[in-house]
């Protein structure tokens, strides 16, 4: 409808207007104003005369101003109505109404029913069929019929919380018609693009009707929520809207499975802006309870955004076999981890490297996942534990790499039986190269993820074949060997990568195929910890439909017609006629299907390729009624008539009174406690200090060197003895100045200050305690050495079948520690040349091999190292370096060497040297710049 119509709904009252000259007459007239007298007693006296007084005249503006204000009412009442109504259908043939019952038209369905009703009441006028079709209706009966079949049809339909599927309807249309000519085309339209280079209007003007209409609402305020996204900080909501043109603040409602809002926040559009992200604070634990989060003032299916298990974010405790490094980060086992799993969870560390108290501790947290990277044993007490949270629903995922290779075959914490060793592709001994990966099987959480080609593995820890392996594989190599199995645990499982977290072993930490699958894996496992009675959905399971969303955006257990939801692979349902938004599963679990894609975004209908198309509005929008706005006017009017009236009477009397202030009161309260404040006394510095503190601050200003107490008097004496004896030889040879020998305590004592601690094992001293191992393997983890000297290479010189009593002790308490493989130290290691040239390591016996940790990958250079800082947490030797290495008061030897030989003991305590610088500098000596002083000290 073109141009501006105008007509009056009740004519005869304008008949009123004709008594505005007499209401100006009665208007003018107005009883005298009243006079104010000073009090003089004569004055009033002779004024009780009565004279007669003449009535006075209101002034012309005031007079006009009531006039106005009359005619304003009669105005009003004759109700005038702008672009009127008027029946233009064409009578060529029958209306035809395509209705779009959509989410988008819930908020002004019933000016679309209204708009429709009139249209048929028309067509009724006029004995034109009517055809009827909805766009959101899976069923369309479009053959024209009698206008009251019409009414019924219209009546008897509601919006859906669906995306409109104009094509379907416009086929039952085209096939109703049967190639006959319609008169009027109605398409009441929610104004909003269906689909991408929607063709709708055109395929209606195909029908080549005589007359095509395009009845629009007012999609200014459609505005829909199309993705959520659980971050480290925050909630962020991503929101799409129709209309563009100007700035929009949004409010932002979080709410829990009962329905009650837990949190708010809000969403912002600058102008020409239609898609914008907005955020819910909140902290992680409230985050995890969101179930929809909602728009303010707005209730439509695409106003609200479902949530289910997936959309919880994970607490994910992260643990690694050795201590991380500061300088290198990127050689951390966990690096590659924290990467990956940073925008998808909340990860978490202990704060102490004793696995005794740090996974109690990660326990107590009840996170979802537990990562472990490369390590071997665990102490004995944690495994009842971690069993136990397994069992309850938590997953444990492990990676494998030298500690895990090396660590005993029956851990009950792998999900299959491995062999103890590495398998290493591409290496001088094998044959074989780096392998690919195989497709990911159709089962586990891989399935449809397509195969990596970038991806090689070189090193890999292998598992005895059992009927059940490839039952337990969730991706495995080209060659068929397994990269990551799992085994049930009653409600929860066990993951192992039998690779490194790190690049050493293959390129999948460091490809995007790494950050999938570990969001994948950790998907699955319980959002809210073990306790959570909320499972995930299993994603190949087809899930029934548990709560439908209407178009209003409320849930209902109204299921209908809708049908399971069905697993696919290859991307994110899509609400439809089958599966309409909701959520489907059970209460146990679900999963959210919502009404738009994630990333959708708003567009207006384009009509741009149909031609000729009058464009209308609804209803309540194209025609409207002055009358709110005169009456309003008239109501103006009479206020400030009233105003002026009260001002002409006096009645507001000038005020002549001075402001009083009060402002004292709240000066005097604020002085009140501001004085309090101020004579409050401060509170004197708490001493925070412990008993013990002395000792360890004496130890902070210099190297001390260290040895275990073992409790045996002899044994003790001979190893502060041979420290000393090696503090005084390095004072006398290099520029370090080490304190005086410190005996430490392994259950009570902090390690953290000694960069070397030495342990001369003994049969026949006490076992230690678990909670002593713990601790000094929490030490070996933040960077610290042992030097275990077993001092039994005389003993063992004729039988090496079996160890001595001093190494069968060591082998007991290395049971219960988590160490890398050993080996004995190579040529060309940094040992060899951290200060002294050095081939071999004698102590008092010169026949027992120093072992220190074993490099990772045989093909790199003699220089390489196997630890990101070069420094080795473990050292055994059985030569007995603190016998070699003991002097008494007057610096003279206390022990001999086997066989006497004072060169031997030189070299003693040149390997001493070497040792410390080793601890103190890494890997600073296989630096490829010391290579020529080297060489020239070599002669060569």
């Amino acid at each position: 409808m073109s141009g501006l119509s105008f007509a009056f709904a009740s004519p005869a009252i304008l008949a009123a207007l004709i008594l505005l000259p007499a209401i100006w007459w009665l208007l003018r007239l107005t009883p005298p104003q009243p006079r104010t007298e000073v009090f003089p007693p004569l004055r009033i006296l002779a004024s009780i005369l009565k004279r007669e007084e003449t009535p006075a005249r209101s002034p012309w503006w005031l007079t006009l101003l009531r006039m106005l204000l009359a005619a304003l009412v009669i105005l009003a009442i004759a109700n005038p109505m702008f672009n009127p109504r008027t029946n233009t259908l064409s009578s060529s043939g029958p209306l035809v109404l395509m209705i779009d019952n959509s989410w988008a038209s819930i908020s002004d369905w019933e000016r679309r029913v209204r708009t429709a009703d009139a249209l048929i009441d028309d067509a009724d006028a006029k004995s034109i069929p009517v055809s009827i079709a909805f766009t959101a209706e899976q069923g369309n009966d479009a053959t024209p019929g009698a206008a009251t079949s019409a009414r019924d049809k219209l009546h008897a339909i509601n919006p859906r919380p669906l995306v409109p599927d104009r094509q379907r309807a416009a086929e039952a249309v085209k096939a109703a018609l049967n190639g006959s000519k319609p008169g009027t085309v109605a398409f009441l339209s929610d104004g909003i693009e269906s689909k991408d280079k929607d063709d709708i209007v055109s395929r209606l003007a195909a029908l080549q009707p005589s007359e095509l209409r395009l009845i629009e609402g007012d999609g200014r305020d459609v505005v829909a929520l199309t993705g959520a996204a659980n971050t480290a900080s925050n909630m962020t909501v991503t929101a799409t809207r129709l209309n563009g043109s100007g700035p929009m603040r949004l409010g932002l409602t979080a709410q829990d499975n009962q329905g009650r809002p837990i949190a708010a926040g809000s969403l912002d559009f600058t102008g020409g802006q239609t898609v914008a992200t907005g955020s819910i604070a909140a902290p992680f634990e409230m985050r995890n309870d969101f179930a929809r989060i909602s728009i303010d003032r707005q209730a439509s299916a695409g106003s609200v955004y479902l949530l289910d298990d997936g959309f919880r974010r994970r607490r994910v405790a992260l643990l690694s076999g050795q201590a991380a490094d500061e300088f290198q980060p990127i050689l951390s086992p966990l690096y590659y981890i924290q990467r990956a799993l940073q925008p998808y969870a909340d990860l978490t560390q202990p704060n102490s490297a004793d696995l005794a108290k740090s996974i109690p501790q990660l326990l107590a947290g009840n996170p979802s996942v537990i990562i472990m990277a490369d390590v071997g044993r665990l102490p004995q007490e944690t495994y009842a534990p971690l069993q136990k949270w397994i069992e309850s629903g938590g997953t444990l995922v492990r990676f494998a790499g030298p500690r895990l290779a090396a660590a005993p075959a029956d851990d009950p914490l792998v999900p299959v039986t491995l062999r103890q060793g590495e398998r290493t592709f591409g290496g001088a001994l094998s044959w074989a190269e780096p392998q690919p990966l195989a497709d990911f099987p159709s089962f586990g959480p891989f399935a449809g993820m397509p195969k990596p080609n970038d991806v090689l593995i070189k090193r890999q820890v292998l598992a005895e074949p059992t009927p059940d392996l490839a039952e337990r594989t969730w991706a495995s190599l080209a060659d068929g060997t397994p990269l990551v199995t799992e085994k049930q645990m009653q409600a929860g499982r066990i993951v192992l990568f039998h690779v490194s977290a790190e690049p050493q072993w293959s390129d999948l930490p460091i490809s995007g195929n790494f950050v999938e699958m570990l969001r994948r894996i950790v998907q699955l496992s319980r959002a809210g910890g073990v306790a959570s009675s909320q499972g995930a959905a299993k994603a190949s399971e087809a899930m029934p439909p548990y709560r439908l969303l209407t178009a209003k955006g409320v849930l209902t257990s109204e299921i209908g017609s809708a049908r399971p939801l069905e697993p696919n692979n290859k991307g994110a349902a899509v609400a439809s006629f089958d599966n309409p938004p909701g959520l489907y599963g059970s209460e146990e679990g679900f999963s959210a299907l919502n009404t738009l894609p994630s990333g959708a975004a708003l567009k207006p209908l384009d009509t741009s390729a149909a031609g000729a198309v009058a464009r209308e509005g609804l209803i309540g929008g194209e025609a409207w009624s002055a009358k709110p706005i005169l009456f309003t006017f008239a109501f103006l009017l009479l206020l400030a008539d009233s105003i002026i009236v009260l001002f002409m009477n006096g009645a507001f009397p000038r005020l002549g009174r001075s402001a009083k202030t009060i402002a004292g009161g709240a000066a005097m309260l604020l002085l009140a406690a501001s004085l309090a404040m101020f004579l409050h006394p401060a509170n004197a510095l708490a001493d925070d200090s412990k008993p013990g503190d002395d000792a360890i601050f004496s130890r902070l200003d210099k190297t001390h060197l260290a040895f275990v107490v073992t409790g045996e008097t002899d044994v003790d004496h001979i190893s502060e003895r041979g420290l000393a004896g090696l503090s005084d030889y390095l004072t006398y040879r290099t520029t370090l100045e080490p304190g005086p020998p410190v005996g430490v305590d392994l259950a009570k004592d902090e390690l953290a200050f000694y960069p070397l601690i030495y342990w001369p094992i003994s049969a026949t001293a006490p076992m230690p305690s678990n909670d002593a191992i713990n601790r000094i393997d929490a030490y070996m983890r933040n960077g610290g050495t042992v030097l275990f000297d077993t001092r039994d290479a005389i003993d063992t010189m004729g039988d090496t079948s079996s160890p001595s009593p001093n190494g069968q002790r060591l082998q007991q308490i290395l049971a219960n520690l988590d160490i890398p493989p050993l080996e004995p130290v190579p040529a060309g290691h940094v040992l060899t040349k951290s200060f002294y040239l050095l081939s071999s390591f004698p102590g008092r016996y010169a026949d027992s091999p120093l072992w220190v940790e074993a490099r990772q990958d045989a093909r790199r250079d003699a220089n390489a190292v196997a630890t990101s800082d070069g420094v080795t947490p473990i050292m055994i030797t059985g030569n007995d370096f603190a016998g070699a290495w003991a002097v008494g008061d007057n610096g003279s030897p206390l022990l001999p060497t086997v066989p006497p030989d004072e060169t031997q003991r030189e070299y003693a305590y040149r390997t001493g040297v070497n040792i410390m610088m080793y601890m103190l500098t890494g890997n600073y000596k296989s630096d490829q710049v010391h290579v020529p002083d080297i060489l020239q000290r070599l002669g060569q």
